[in-house]
């Protein structure tokens, strides 16, 4: 008892620390799982981030290097406009990106004019349906760059002969002075319309900034216009986990122009993240309503004061966005979101977690179950050891002095000799009987018995199990009644086994029965099985037992209280005879009611 405790509280510890280790695990995965969301997020918002700048950057590389004076656009030869021409085109990463470069003059009876960049000139052409749609949008439209079209771009083209002397940078309040002749601020004198072309920025650059900021394929990134309405990647109503804007002309920092080495303001050179276009320095301030709908960037125009040997060139920046950008991306996670991805990820890693505990925990109890059957199964043996012993010494002792007797001459007479004889025969029946089920279940179990079958009827083999128990039946006083159905199919089966395994439970009924000697064997057809029953009216099997009735060497604890001889083998054989023929055997019983046997087996298809 002291032991069986002991292992019980080792047992509880040890499910107890796996139990304790198991929360421990939960709730480092669910701060695991936190901390990777929340490092996910800040790398998907920097990514779609970095992305959109570098997207953005080419576009605005193509609208503010085109914004060059009026009056170069009027002469022969735009020297400053081919030379940004030249410079974007060397610096850019996607010269295709312009497709076609057309001046909209701001009066209406002037015809545009087309960049032809083989000649270097704008030229008069052939005006397009979309050149026409394009003008008619750009008709009063003062600063705003972007057009229905996002593709198509608006640089505004103004003349400039005011001097600005301060500057505010970026909206923080910081100011340099710039020198230049004076003059006023007049309207524009046309548009520039700058046409990107379709196929690169979607078939190159967003393929090629996809591939760089998200090479794993982790992300699924989806590009909307204004109206909500799918550019790139499928439309969806969940929640993006990151999103910028596309088509961006909102140059929140300064744009400079200066001869590579050439020394900058120093404050400029602090704030600069534009490009370096030519030996002339150029700037811009914006204001901006952030709190409305409507984003109104003012621009500043001015002229530099050329060096001694320059001539003079005005500079134009300017921009105006209104409402929300052309494009809206969307970086949303293949699972659904970031979120979802994490939590998925966390349920699969507490589920192994999980597993795991069972796996160890299952592992215990079947050891512990292993070992408690192991020393049920060894206290049978030795009970079954101790009941054979005590069998076999009663036929034994009977056998001894039997022939004792006879030796000895105390019966002399022929009928005491017969009557001698007799008893002799009969306890050297019941040791062979022993003897031959000891070496059947070893045979069994060993996996050396060998079946014989062949076509056989149940009803013979009933018959014979009956007539070889009539002895017996005879000897207790039994009543037995048979009920063997016609026209049973015939069954596969070892005769000999079937008959044993029928003999072994009338037996066993006769054995377990008290005061009513009764007893019924029934045959009948079970829908391609058949079945053979064996019922008596004796003491009966409790439930609990009942569970472990077919387990070899078994006996209830009320059988060997009540000292009825037997091994626990009878049952545990029937069990292994039934099962070798491919058919089962069960049994019902209650206390002091009776019991009753079944072996049903399957019928020989014919």
């Amino acid at each position: 008892m002291k032991r069986s405790w002991l292992t019980s509280i080792l047992l509880g510890g040890v499910l107890l620390l796996l139990t304790l280790f198991l929360g421990l695990q939960y709730n480092w995965l669910q701060q695991a799982g936190q901390a990777e969301k929340e490092r996910m997020q800040k790398r998907i918002e920097t990514d779609t981030k970095a992305l959109a700048d570098d997207f953005n950057r080419e576009i605005q590389a193509a609208y503010f290097n085109f914004q060059v004076g009026a009056a170069d656009l009027q002469k022969p030869d735009p020297a400053e406009f081919n030379e940004r021409y030249d410079f974007w085109k060397t610096n850019t990463a996607y010269p295709e990106l312009i497709r076609e470069i057309v001046y909209l003059p701001h009066d209406a009876k002037a015809a545009p004019v087309r960049f032809n960049p083989d000649a270097r000139i704008f030229a008069p052409f052939e005006v397009t349906a979309e050149v026409a749609n394009i003008r008619e949008q750009a008709i009063g439209r003062a600063q705003n760059p972007v057009l229905e079209d996002p593709l198509t771009l608006l640089v505004p083209i103004r003349q400039t002969v005011k001097r600005i002397d301060q500057i505010r940078i970026g909206g923080r309040g910081e100011t340099i002075n710039i020198r230049g002749p004076e003059g006023v601020l007049d309207e524009p004198l046309g548009h520039i319309a700058v046409l990107l072309d379709r196929e690169t920025v979607l078939g190159r650059m967003l393929p090629d900034l996809q591939q760089k900021y998200f090479p794993t394929g982790e992300f699924k990134l989806a590009i909307k216009d204004r109206s909500g309405n799918a550019v790139v990647g499928g439309g969806s109503d969940a929640e993006p986990d990151a999103t910028a804007d596309l088509m961006s002309l909102r140059p929140d920092n300064l744009i400079f122009f200066a001869t590579p080495g050439q020394a900058l303001p120093k404050m400029m050179a602090e704030r600069r993240s534009g490009t370096i276009l030519n030996s002339r320095i150029e700037s811009r301030t914006f204001s901006s309503n952030v709190n409305s709908d409507v984003r109104e960037d003012k621009a500043i125009t001015f002229e530099i004061n050329p060096g001694q040997n320059e001539r003079p060139r005005t500079r134009v920046v300017s921009t105006t966005t209104t409402g929300t950008d052309a494009w809206n991306l969307a970086a949303t996670h293949r699972a659904g979101s970031i979120d979802a991805f994490v939590t998925g990820e966390t349920r699969k890693s507490v589920a192994i977690g999980l597993a795991i505990y069972l796996l160890l925990a299952g592992s215990i109890a079947a050891i512990v179950l292993s070992a408690m059957r192991s020393r049920r199964f060894a206290q049978r043996q030795i009970d079954f050891v101790s009941s054979v012993s005590h069998e076999f010494r009663t036929p034994l002792a009977v056998i001894y002095s039997a022939g004792e007797n006879l030796a000895d001459g105390v019966a002399n007479e022929p009928a005491q000799v017969e009557m001698y004889g007799q008893l002799i025969k009969g306890e050297g029946r019941k040791l062979s009987s022993m003897v031959e089920q000891i070496l059947e279940f070893a045979g069994a179990n060993s996996g050396r018995k060998r079946y014989k079958f062949d076509s056989a009827d149940i009803g013979t083999l009933v018959g014979a199990a009956v007539e070889s128990s009539l002895p017996l039946l005879n000897e207790s006083g039994f009543m037995i009644q048979t009920d063997v159905a016609a026209d049973l199919p015939m069954v596969h089966a070892d005769s000999g086994a079937i008959s044993s395994a029928i003999e072994n439970l009338i037996h066993n009924a006769i054995k377990y029965s008290d005061e009513d000697k009764w007893l019924r064997v029934t045959a009948s057809n079970g829908g391609g099985t058949v079945k053979i029953t064996v019922e008596d009216r004796g003491r009966g099997i409790g439930e609990r037992d009942l569970r472990q009735i077919f387990e070899p060497f078994f006996r209830a604890k009320d059988v060997v209280d009540a000292q009825i001889n037997g091994n626990g083998l009878g049952l545990s054989l029937v069990k292994e005879i039934a099962e070798a023929h491919g058919g089962t055997v069960r049994a019902e019983s209650k206390i002091d009611m009776g019991s009753t046997f079944t072996i049903e087996l399957p019928a020989e298809n014919r």
